[in-house]
């Protein structure tokens, strides 16, 4: 099984091994990505940042609008598609990663994004999303979370924290939220991410990483709802806080965080906790916790992903997990490839009339 990147061929690669004239290859901005359809956000949505960024980094990768689909579910981010000078499928609620993987199974050139949220991902669409992950597609998935349910205005969500209080739950959630990386990582998922929706430079980074990851990319962000939940990520996003309250995954590195880079991670036992690094502290970089993205033991990211919940320790962003495993349309094409060797083409009139017929007048 060939788990190298498939790159898109170029107009003149074509041109040439088909013995046809050169055809120049158009340069691509982000504005080449952007469409013509009015923006159905609120004012100050955390959409807009994302798909800025999106439009951004598209015109890097190299690839075709033609060779780009963006397939949505349900819920305002899923409004994406119309906004990007692509090809793109708005299906139905929590349905996305079926119609992607139905696609990418029947055409793998092509380069596919599911872009969903919370709701539409964690709720009514669990099942499809799990069973994307662990076939392994070549696809890459964006989860906006905001927490809440926006579009039917600002009830609950699957990652909502206990007590919030919404129009469907007047007197506090009782429910316990989804973490969506610890759900991808028990998933299977080969590459698992987070960023913010504010963060302008980790980002677009993390979108490039999840692109030329060779199977499910996922990749979780932080995005604010200034409607519904407006500030249910301020802590990390923001420039007076953000130091003291979020540590970056790098691989090989010890997890640092702080204004001054003056705190760690380390394991206690079996716990996490924060220690101090200044001068006066008897721990040092040796004691911390180093980041291993690529281990095929997820246990770490496991560990990583639970930090969100215990709230005297920093929100993780970054790459948690990157491994290489098969993917699903390299195999499926492999087995049709198979079976051609053996039996044939195939004829499907010839299919449909071997056996029993009958005529019904």
């Amino acid at each position: 099984m060939n788990l190298v990147k498939r790159k898109f061929r170029s107009s003149a690669v074509k041109a040439i091994e088909t013995n046809s004239p050169p055809v120049a290859v158009p340069t691509l901005t982000h504005r080449d990505f952007e469409s013509d359809q009015d923006k159905r956000w609120c004012p100050g949505c955390g959409d807009y940042s994302i798909l800025k960024q999106t439009q951004k980094i598209l015109p890097d990768l190299g690839i075709p609008r033609e060779q780009l689909v963006f397939v949505s579910g349900i819920g305002c981010s899923s409004r994406f598609p119309y906004y990007m000078n692509t090809y793109g499928f708005h299906t139905i609620h929590g349905r996305a990663p079926t119609i992607a993987s139905g696609l990418k199974a029947t055409n793998p050139d092509l380069s596919v994004w599911v872009i969903t949220g919370d709701g539409d991902t964690l709720s009514i669409g669990g099942n499809h999303f799990i069973h994307l992950l662990r076939r392994n597609f070549d696809i890459n998935v964006l989860l906006f979370n905001n927490q809440i349910y926006g579009l039917t205005k600002g009830q609950y969500s699957p990652t909502s924290e206990v007590g919030k209080i919404t129009k469907s739950t007047p007197a506090g959630s009782i429910d316990n939220p989804f973490n969506p990386i610890s759900i991808a990582l028990a998933a299977g998922a080969t590459f698992v991410a987070r960023s913010l929706d504010r963060d302008t430079k980790h980002l677009p980074v993390m979108m490039k990483a999840a692109f030329e990851h060779k199977g499910t990319s996922f990749v979780e962000i932080y995005q604010n709802c200034n409607i519904f939940n407006d500030g249910a990520f301020f802590t990390y996003t923001e420039k007076a806080t953000k130091a003291d309250n979020v540590v970056l995954l790098e691989h090989g590195d010890p997890l640092i965080f702080g204004a001054n880079l003056d705190k760690g991670i380390r394991l206690n036992g079996f716990q996490p906790e924060v220690i101090s690094l200044n001068g006066d502290s008897t721990y040092a970089t040796d004691d911390l916790i180093t980041h291993d993205q690529f281990t095929e033991d997820p246990t770490l990211a496991h560990f990583l992903s639970r930090m969100t919940e215990n709230e005297e320790l920093p929100l993780p962003i970054g790459i948690f997990r990157s491994i290489q495993r098969p993917c699903y349309e390299d195999a499926l094409t492999q087995q049709i490839d198979t079976q051609k060797e053996k039996k044939g083409e195939g004829n499907l009139e010839s299919l449909l009339n071997a056996g029993d017929t009958w005529v019904v007048d």
